[in-house]
């Protein structure tokens, strides 16, 4: 029986010296992040653009952070599609970050922000807005239009989300060819 306390005593003394030993703390975020004001934050995040009961694409993010009573979306990881008029899918835009409005219908890409068409046009830019309403994407800065036989850079543009009507505000340059219209 006192070999059986003393084993005991010895196993609580070894616990609680090892209840006592600190492990490694979990790394903290200096300052405010997104989430600390958003008023929700989704995952995982899908959701369709329609406008007058047409479906014009749907988005998708990594994750959303919710503000200003539920009406505007900051994104990460932010891809959507485009829809013609009948509901095919005819591109999608992939950006790092974006922002989402529903008061006035409107996606913004930040970031390595990427439109490929179907017939393979590509466009690039740091900044590239869609509005949903006049289904059109525009930008008031920077871009490459790569499509077949040709590239086209400038700064500023607005275009249909298919890239087949695109007016350049500030033509930087180019190269390739192409055929104009009834030639």
């Amino acid at each position: 029986m006192r070999r059986l306390s003393f084993l005991l005593a010895g196993v609580l003394l070894v616990a609680g010296i090892a209840c006592k030993e600190q492990g490694a703390t979990p790394p903290v975020k200096g300052g405010r992040t997104m989430a600390d004001s958003a008023e929700q934050v989704m995952l995982g995040v899908r959701a369709l653009l329609v406008d007058q009961g047409v479906q014009r694409g749907e988005m998708f993010a990594d994750t959303a952070y919710v503000f200003e009573d539920q009406t505007r979306f900051d994104l990460r990881n932010v891809r959507a599609t485009f829809n013609t008029s009948t509901g095919v899918k005819d591109g999608v835009m992939s950006a790092d970050r974006g922002r989402y409005s529903t008061r006035d219908l409107t996606l913004e890409g930040f970031g390595n922000v990427v439109i490929v068409t179907n017939e393979g046009r590509r466009l690039t830019s740091p900044h590239i807005k869609y509005v949903q309403t006049a289904n059109e994407v525009s930008s008031d800065t920077n871009f490459t239009l790569v499509e077949p036989g040709r590239t086209v850079t400038g700064i500023g543009f607005r275009a249909d989300p298919q890239l087949t009507r695109i007016n350049i505000l500030r033509n930087l340059g180019g190269g390739g060819s192409f055929t104009l219209p009834g030639q």
